[in-house]
């Protein structure tokens, strides 16, 4: 209600002082004529009117268009203020996952050092396992050839010692000896 007197208080003053100016403006003629005042009490009541109906129809929309506005205002600094607090907060766990970024990489980095030293370590024991496959199989190449040779050794020697049997043989045996050792062998084959 006060809102109201002080509405039409300052329409008042502002109908006073352009009235005035109204007055100035009509060229040296007298300020207050009946004629002036006439016309201008009836612009006044007619102004008085035309608030009141627009007061009284259209004020309650106009007052709240105001305090909507107002209060929508202080509805979206509170939003703002909402926002910039959870804009703070999400900043404040980016900063921390950047930091945990950090203590990640470590990990990851100390994780790929350990596979690394098991991948070494793994190719190491296999690369001594195959040496020493290796070296068995050598060992029984080795051997395998040793006997081989050992076999041949013995063939030859045989073969040798067989020369060596003849000629002693042929030199202490006569013809006829060397026939009857023939004879005798083959009548023991033959027999048997």
């Amino acid at each position: 209600m006060k809102r109201m007197y002080v509405f039409f208080a300052v329409l008042v003053s502002a109908l006073a002082i352009s009235s005035v100016a109204f007055a100035a403006a009509a060229e040296g003629h007298a300020l207050f004529t009946s004629e002036n005042v006439k016309d201008y009490g009836l612009r006044i009541v007619n102004f008085i009117i035309f608030a009141g109906l627009l007061y009284k129809f259209a004020g309650a929309k106009i007052r709240d268009f105001f305090v909507g506005r107002r209060d929508g205002i202080k509805q979206e600094l509170d939003d703002l203020q909402t926002r910039q607090a959870e804009a703070e907060k999400k900043l404040k766990e980016v900063e921390a996952g950047i930091a945990n970024m950090a203590q990640e990489k470590e990990a990851i980095i100390a994780e790929a050092r350990q596979q690394g030293e098991a991948i070494k370590e793994g190719i190491i024991a296999k690369a001594h396992s195959d040496a020493e496959a290796l070296k068995e199989q050598a060992k029984r190449t080795a051997s395998n050839e040793a006997q081989a040779a050992i076999k041949t050794i013995r063939v030859e020697m045989a073969e040798m010692v067989v020369e060596a049997a003849e000629k002693i043989v042929a030199e202490k045996l006569s013809a006829e000896d060397h026939d009857k050792l023939v004879d005798d062998y083959l009548t023991k084959v033959v027999l048997n």
